[in-house]
């Protein structure tokens, strides 16, 4: 196994959304060796709320969306090599064939619409007409329940809104002795 080390990862939760590595990940690559060190901040796996049904933001992926993480924060690492690292990571660990290219496809979509810059000539090229060849078929499976999840999480928020002043009301109501904190509603579209 190309993961050096114990299978079991050791995170420390920094926010809602932030996770912090308590001990070094190690990736044997064919040619390069990637440590990330004790102490990166990691959100696991970037996945849209709408989504998580299909791809949770931890699993048998959780050691290669941690090294993806780490790897696209190296300047010597092109993009589309982390990403391919990210994909034969994810092999390597035995994720399902069609789970670990859907997750290929959508990490290097995300990342080629945010850094445009390299994405269109030589390796870069190569890299986007096979994202869109794995995007386009994604995108169909996904479509219809990706709209159901969303119109149900936004139906969801207002109805916290609608209901957070009553709650506020009935909790001023108590006696100061028996009264709780009241969480403000906040939609999360994306979980990072």
């Amino acid at each position: 196994m190309p993961f050096v080390g114990p299978d079991a990862v050791a995170l420390e939760l920094v926010s809602d959304t932030r996770w912090k590595l308590l001990h070094p990940l190690t990736y044997e690559g064919k040619t390069d060796t990637y440590v990330v060190p004790a102490g990166f901040d990691t959100d696991l796996a970037s996945v849209p709320r709408a989504l998580v049904w299909l791809v949770p933001r931890y699993g048998r992926y959780t050691r290669s969306a941690i090294l993806h993480d780490y790897l696209v924060t190296r300047d010597d690492v092109p993009k589309h090599d982390a990403d391919g690292i990210f994909r034969r990571s994810m092999r390597e660990l035995k994720v399902p064939f069609l789970q670990r290219w859907m997750m290929w496809g959508g990490v290097g979509l995300f990342s080629t619409l945010r850094d445009r810059g390299d994405s269109m000539t030589g390796p870069g090229l190569l890299h986007t007409l096979g994202l869109i060849l794995v995007v386009v078929p994604s995108a169909i499976f996904v479509a219809v329940p990706f709209l159901v999840v969303s119109v149900w999480l936004v139906l969801m928020a207002l109805l916290e809104l609608v209901a957070y002043p009553f709650e506020l009301l009935s909790n001023l109501l108590k006696p100061l002795d028996e009264r709780e904190h009241v969480n403000r509603p906040e939609f999360l579209w994306k979980l990072s």
